[in-house]
């Protein structure tokens, strides 16, 4: 009966579409989010829940993620593995500059950075925008001797990580969180 009701569902969306490219692109855009979700959720054998998480990247570089829907299934379990659900959640990817601009505007840190969160989660349900800049990515890479894929795992994970509220502003806070981080990154896994 699920599966009937989860397939009925996913053709009432589908005609849909038609009325939804006449009302713009956003709309659109939310039709089509809301299609992936189901069928993110019929592919892994989910029970379709009323509400629609939303997991979005955003790219101001020439920089793009290889297969999304896998970083959408690890972050998933990232944040099931704390107890969290994902509500709302948005990962944007900057150049050096984008980011440092975003640092001193909101956080008066004249400087660049790797990533940056903004919180806000309600309860277990996260919601919130990670800023990553690409370019120090790279760098943080030849820096500590991992790969540029590794390095974007740890930065990913480790924004996800404030939003859970964890935090890395003593000794003992930052070796808690590198400690979830390598934990993290071990969770990510692409089946070919």
């Amino acid at each position: 009966m699920l599966k009937y009701t989860l397939v009925k569902d996913f053709y009432k969306l589908f005609a849909s579409f038609s009325s939804a490219l006449e009302q713009g692109p956003c709309y659109f855009k939310l039709q089509t989010q809301i299609i992936w979700e189901i069928l993110l959720y019929e592919r892994r054998d989910y029970i379709c829940k009323k509400t629609i998480v939303s997991v979005e990247f955003i790219y101001n570089t020439n920089f793009r993620l290889k297969n999304e829907s896998d970083f959408i299934v690890w972050i998933k379990e990232i944040a099931k593995s704390e107890s969290f659900s994902v509500g709302n959640l948005n990962y944007a990817f900057f150049d050096d500059d984008g980011l440092k601009h975003l640092n001193k505007k909101f956080l008066h840190h004249d400087y660049y950075t790797d990533v940056i969160s903004f919180n806000d989660s309600k309860g277990p349900v996260i919601n919130g925008d990670i800023a990553i800049s690409v370019d120090r990515v790279k760098e943080n890479a030849i820096k500590y001797n991992t790969s540029f894929e590794k390095e974007t795992l740890r930065v990913m994970a480790h924004g996800l990580l404030h939003l859970m509220g964890f935090d890395d502003k003593t000794e003992t806070e930052r070796n808690a969180m590198q400690s979830a981080e390598n934990i993290k990154i071990k969770m990510f896994h692409v089946e070919h």
